[in-house]
């Protein structure tokens, strides 16, 4: 049987930072696996150092084969099962097959210099992800902590902040935490300049400027937030739908006519781990929901394709929303049939024909009918009255 993996985290004070049983375990091992900025942080030793080669994904499982018969000692930065090799190594040979040491993560180090209550801190990771990702967290008065991807993120993250109106925000840049080179430098984001070393972490204080929009994680977001060609479920019906739709943390939502990417868009912000495949069939339109989906955040897969055919070989939905192309000759069995149990689909309409085919399936099937007529005050020459929107019928059913 393997021995199990010994996972040890360090961080930048180095062996000065390890604790007693830290210290026994690198010095027992017969080979030590970590970055080369980590291997040279201990001293030498009989051990076997084995540098993380790229991709480290693809590689982790031979190099642990290639050595499954010795002592094996693995150095992860700060606490190795936050955002570290320490889960990947569990996923890979289970609870049993590893062993963790864990070190002050990053975060602890940073809350302790800012004086943050961690459990009130919003813990955003840019490593290896883009700098988009930070948007469904800034709002105003959230304190976000920013895993760096290395010296080019502080500037990225500034940037960012001050496009979305959030220029006024404390940033604090924290550089080599815990080691005889820390630095801790703070300034608003629009004032941000300077060299950075690549081990850093970024605290935010958001604060949103005069005029700020305010783009919150619940249903409904304005409509100018989305570029569009008209193809776009209104805020009013999109609150609604996504009601329906109940994203839950961990599922996963096909978008069937995905349009300017909505419906996805907000599924994905209501949860980190919420999920989302829009399907589009107009190349153009495909390009204009990545550009959305970035612009405010998340990451939605785009297929491009006409359904059902497109829905052929994707991942089992927990939720499917159709907005488009309803009517498409066997779609809503595929959709409905592709549906894990207890998923939940969601057919809007607008033409008498959507309407018949959804009036059809709430007999075959059951679930919730529903009709929003939504009126907007409009100029009616000097005065003000009331101007129709089109009449959507949201069908609904749990599987």
């Amino acid at each position: 049987m393997r021995e199990p993996v010994t996972v040890v985290g360090i961080g930048a004070d180095g062996w000065d930072g390890l604790s007693p049983a830290a210290r026994n375990a690198v010095s027992a091992a017969e080979v030590l696996m970590g970055s080369t900025r980590q291997l040279e942080l201990v001293p030498g030793s009989n051990a076997k150092r084995v540098p993380w080669p790229s991709p480290l994904s693809e590689s982790l499982p031979g190099l642990l084969d290639e050595h499954r018969s010795r002592r094996v000692c693995v150095l992860a930065s700060g606490d190795p099962t936050f955002h570290g090799i320490g889960t990947t190594l569990t996923r890979l040979l289970g609870a049993d097959g590893v062993r963790v040491i864990p070190h002050p993560s990053s975060v602890s180090l940073a809350c302790a210099r800012l004086g943050w209550p961690q459990d009130q801190v919003q813990v955003v990771s840019l490593v290896g992800h883009p700098v988009e990702l930070v948007h469904p967290h800034v709002q105003p008065g959230r304190r976000l902590l920013v895993l760096s991807w290395g010296a080019h993120t502080p500037a990225q993250v500034a940037a960012l902040l001050q496009a979305r109106g959030y220029g006024t925000s404390s940033m604090t840049v924290l550089e080599q935490l815990g080691g005889p080179s820390e630095r801790v430098r703070t300034t608003t984001a629009a004032d941000w300049s300077g060299d950075v070393d690549a081990l850093n972490v970024i605290g935010v204080l958001c604060a949103a400027d005069a005029g700020a929009a305010l783009l919150p994680t619940v249903p409904g977001l304005p409509d100018d937030a989305y570029e569009n060609d008209g193809q776009l479920t209104k805020r009013e019906v999109r609150a609604v739908t996504l009601s329906r739709l109940a994203p839950v943390p961990g599922h996963l939502l096909w978008d069937v006519g995905g349009g300017a990417g909505s419906i996805a868009i907000e599924w994905s912000r209501h949860h980190p781990t919420c999920r989302a495949i829009a399907i589009e069939r107009d190349p153009d339109r495909a390009k204009r929901l990545d550009r959305n989906a970035a612009a405010l955040g998340v990451t939605v897969r785009t297929v491009l394709g006409e359904a059902p055919a497109a829905l052929d070989g994707l991942e089992t939905p927990d939720a499917v929303f159709v907005g488009g192309g309803a009517t498409a000759p066997g779609l809503i069995e595929a959709c409905w049939h592709a549906l894990a149990p207890g998923g939940r689909l969601v057919v809007n309409g607008v033409t008498l024909e959507t309407e018949a085919l959804i009036a059809h399936w709430y007999g075959e099937l059951g679930g919730d009918l529903v009709r929003l007529d939504v009126q907007r005050a409009a100029p009616v020459g000097t005065m003000t009255g009331w101007r129709p929107a089109m009449l959507v019928t949201i069908w609904s059913v749990t599987k």
